[in-house]
């Protein structure tokens, strides 16, 4: 069966603590629409109730024990998560979840060391002299009085910190000492002079015991949860060697399928080639090129060309590591990243990442279930749980695209030995249009409709196999099979 994967969160998710609850309830409905796997927030304690869980401050709790004024998360309890896995799983759906190594939030107390201020636009050059500061880099984990680890985390476990508390100035600082320093600029990304850096304690994954208990902490965490991979968060700001490593680690003691994509936020293919390189194309990574391709389209309409879509993007090169996604937290409006993918653009995007014989798809919450934020944007629940049928049923064996005008493309799936349907897609970003394409002979005389209910008509399949398609304006339609 063709996998697919949904992002299960999104940035203005209420602070009800029921997020776990809602996902164990909703775990068998995801198996009848076609999820295979869900991604699910950040599960760890964070600085606050209501951080949506990039602010990590301890990855031992997952919602068991009082800390920052909170047992729970924002999303619900340790047992509630358990409780959501495990149904997932009774249902065959994968579970990936996302995991912030890069920086440490919200410590319990702050320390004294030297440390350089550098210029945040070129973290190597300096813009002071090296001094004494005084930062948040303390943590004890009071709360959890030393279960499961009793690790503590000082000044010299981390390389940069962002403010000075006895001059009370923001900047980025970066930590001095005994074989400190940035992360080497051959691993990490060199935007900004070296881009180690990103927010609040930055880990050093250059110390020993920061390596030792960072390889601790993710068995621990496998463990305890039964996931079967991980979303890497922010892997341009991390050691690569370090993560290689790590990925290593995990699969040497959970077996080869361990499932890892990194998150690695850059447009240009070359950066994330590189890093796949790096890895031996062993991990998969978000298609970030694409998902900025599919935003430009929808604002663009008639004026984006859309045979230009996969330009540039590791759907074209590296189709077997891509995870394509039209919309995920850090893109929806209102975010930092924010690149939104119009409404009326969403299901042709669906469309594609869904339907094509490429890349590992991942359906955004919101845009099934609707945006709990500003956005005036209840999704488009019917047309992707259409495309998801389409993805169950229809979209296998080879894959033959009709690129022939900018306006309207269309691509055939000529089906399988399990699958033998195959079907017809077909999209528009300007005025109704029509491509002829092959579905192949054994369909000659076939008869072929729009399992999207935008066209009414009926279309025979000639004896060679082909046969005009038509389309909407600004539209998608799959052709299949009529059934009786």
């Amino acid at each position: 069966m063709n996998g697919t994967m949904m992002q299960y969160f999104e940035w203005d998710l209420p602070n009800d603590g029921k997020h776990w609850k809602r996902l164990k309830e909703d775990a068998q409905h995801l198996n009848e629409i076609g999820v295979t796997a869900v991604w699910i927030p950040p599960c760890f304690k964070s600085v606050g109730q209501d951080d949506v869980g990039y602010g990590i401050y301890d990855l031992y709790d997952l919602g068991e024990f009082d800390q920052k004024g909170t047992v729970r998360t924002k999303y619900g309890t340790k047992d509630e998560l358990l409780e959501a896995i495990e149904a997932l799983h009774e249902q065959g759906i994968h579970v990936y979840a996302d995991v912030v190594l890069n920086h440490k939030a919200g410590a319990d107390g702050t320390e004294r060391f030297e440390a350089t201020p550098v210029d945040p636009e070129n973290r190597h050059e300096a813009i002071g002299d090296t001094r004494e500061i005084e930062s948040w880099t303390y943590f004890n984990f009071p709360g959890r009085e030393g279960k499961y680890s009793d690790f503590e985390w000082h000044w010299y476990h981390f390389s940069g910190v962002s403010e000075d508390t006895i001059t009370e100035e923001q900047g980025i600082y970066r930590i001095e000492g005994e074989d400190k320093g940035w992360a080497p600029d051959d691993n990490v990304s060199t935007e900004f002079g070296n881009f180690d850096y990103l927010m609040f304690a930055d880990i050093d994954y250059s110390h020993p015991e920061v390596v030792e208990e960072t390889k601790k902490w993710i068995h621990w965490f496998i463990e305890e949860t039964n996931i079967d991979g991980i979303r890497l968060d922010a892997v341009k700001h991390i050691d690569s060697q370090f993560m290689r490593e790590l990925i290593e680690d995990v699969r040497e003691v959970h077996g080869e399928e361990f499932f890892f994509v990194a998150e690695y936020w850059h447009q240009r293919y070359k950066y994330l080639e590189e890093y796949l390189e790096e890895h031996d194309y062993s991990i998969s990574m978000m298609d970030v090129r694409f998902h900025y391709a599919l935003h430009e389209a929808s604002k663009q309409h008639n004026e984006f060309d859309l045979r230009r879509l996969l330009d540039g993007t590791l759907y074209k090169t590296n189709a077997e590591q891509a995870v394509t996604f039209v919309e995920n937290h850090d893109s929806q409006p209102g975010q930092s990243l924010e690149s939104y993918v119009e409404p009326w653009f969403k299901p042709l995007a669906y469309g594609f990442i869904l339907l094509s014989y490429y890349g590992y798809p991942c359906v955004f919450y919101s845009d099934y279930y609707g945006y709990k934020g500003d956005v005036d944007y209840d999704g488009c629940r019917r047309e992707i749980e259409l495309l998801l049928k389409a993805r169950k049923d229809y979209a296998y064996g080879e894959q033959y695209n009709y690129l022939d005008h900018g306006n309207c493309i269309g691509f055939t799936r000529t089906g399988n030995d399990e699958h033998p349907e195959g079907c017809a897609v077909i999209m528009s970003n300007g005025d109704e249009g029509f491509k002829e394409m092959a579905v192949g002979e054994l369909h000659a005389h076939e008869v072929y409709v729009d399992l999207m209910n935008n066209r009414d008509e009926e279309i025979e399949i000639d004896e060679e196999g082909k046969a005009t398609f038509p389309v909407n304006a600004e539209s998608i339609s799959v052709w299949v099979r009529k059934t009786e």
